[in-house]
């Protein structure tokens, strides 16, 4: 009876919106929730295929829950971990029905204009329609709550949005955010290395609240707009119709309306790897029949002041993760909190 109550008062909390920055998950729970990185010798290669190397790491496989678009509103990701002498590699797989590219994309009108998809239900930053796949993972770095309680000490809903804030309790509280992005980072192969302070939300000051992004000395991602911001400026090479939908930056050309009859799509994004260090952590994956595969890349430790450090070997490194299937923010995520160890 004990272990029941202990995880169905959090759910009935979680579906009437209290916030459960209080509450302490199950030491039994936590005790199960550890992932072990196996020391190699050679590196993966970091291709989104799954080879032989990652089966001498033990796999954990945890339940996300609570996120829009996915069946049930959960998924089972299953993590690997491997490390060298200077580099960790992390492998997640997890079930998602579809492959989710077509983020919000400019379409040719018959009269000649252009329209950019949305979401007809997107109150601001809610988009659950013309998006794209999302994973990401979080790590504490100073946070004593997130130690704790994971992820849910830095949720934080009712404040302005229509699906909450992050940020952690006191200053000087870090997490390390690492975001990977379908569309906007995954085709340039990295992740989207963030960060999260305590910053409360102000819908003009801080409209992202303690949501950061590391330092970066170029590259990313920017919306593909016209100067009059009635279509888009540029195209694929040649002006060729998406799919894809991103256009990498080294390739566009600007665009030729005559090009395009009405229906097709020009890509609403151009991307490009980031440098500095928001661009720190390597990652390429793959959807096959269902299946979402990322395979990561970071080194133990960096030099960016927003960066989990893997330095002590011998420490355990909490973390959560999760997973947006078609959705700006209304992600799955793992109650309770993960740890990482080193063989």
């Amino acid at each position: 009876m004990k272990r029941w109550l202990n995880w169905i008062f959090p759910a009935i909390l979680l579906a009437a919106g209290v916030g459960l920055g209080f509450f302490a998950w199950p030491l039994e729970a936590q005790q199960k929730n550890i992932l072990t990185a196996k020391k190699v010798a050679a590196p993966p290669t970091l291709d989104g295929v799954v080879e032989d190397l990652w089966k001498q790491a033990a796999p954990l496989t945890v339940k996300v829950v609570g996120g829009r678009n996915l069946p049930g509103g959960t998924t089972e990701v299953t993590v690997r971990a491997v490390y060298t002498a200077d580099t960790i590699y992390f492998l997640a797989q997890y079930k998602d029905p579809t492959d989710s590219v077509r983020r919000s994309p400019w379409v040719k009108q018959a009269d000649g204009s252009w329209k950019k998809l949305s979401d007809p239900d997107d109150k601001g930053g809610d988009n659950n329609l013309y998006y794209e796949d999302k994973m990401a993972i979080l790590w504490n770095i100073s946070s004593p709550a997130f130690e704790a309680r994971g992820c849910l000490s830095a949720c934080h809903t009712g404040e302005g949005k229509p699906y909450g804030n992050k940020y952690t309790k006191d200053p000087g509280e870090l997490l390390d955010m690492w975001h990977w992005k379908g569309v906007r980072t995954g085709p340039v192969g990295q992740i989207d290395d963030q960060y999260v302070t305590n910053t409360r939300y102000d819908k003009e000051k801080a409209p992202a609240a303690g949501r950061k992004s590391d330092p970066k000395t170029g590259g990313g991602y920017a919306d593909n707009l016209s100067d009059d911001k009635k279509g888009p400026k540029f195209a694929l090479k040649g002006n060729k119709p998406a799919p894809p939908y991103w256009i990498v930056d080294s390739e566009k050309e600007p665009l030729d309306p005559s090009k395009y009859k009405a229906g097709d799509e020009v890509p609403g994004i151009i991307v490009a790897p980031f440098t500095g260090d928001r661009g720190d952590i390597s990652a390429k994956h793959a959807w096959k029949d269902g299946v979402r595969t990322i395979e990561i890349a970071r080194k133990l430790v960096t030099s960016g002041e927003f960066d989990v450090q893997f330095r002590d070997l011998k420490k355990q490194y909490a973390f959560g993760v999760a997973v947006f299937d078609n959705a700006q923010v209304r992600h799955a995520y793992t109650p309770g909190v993960l740890k990482l160890g080193f063989e």
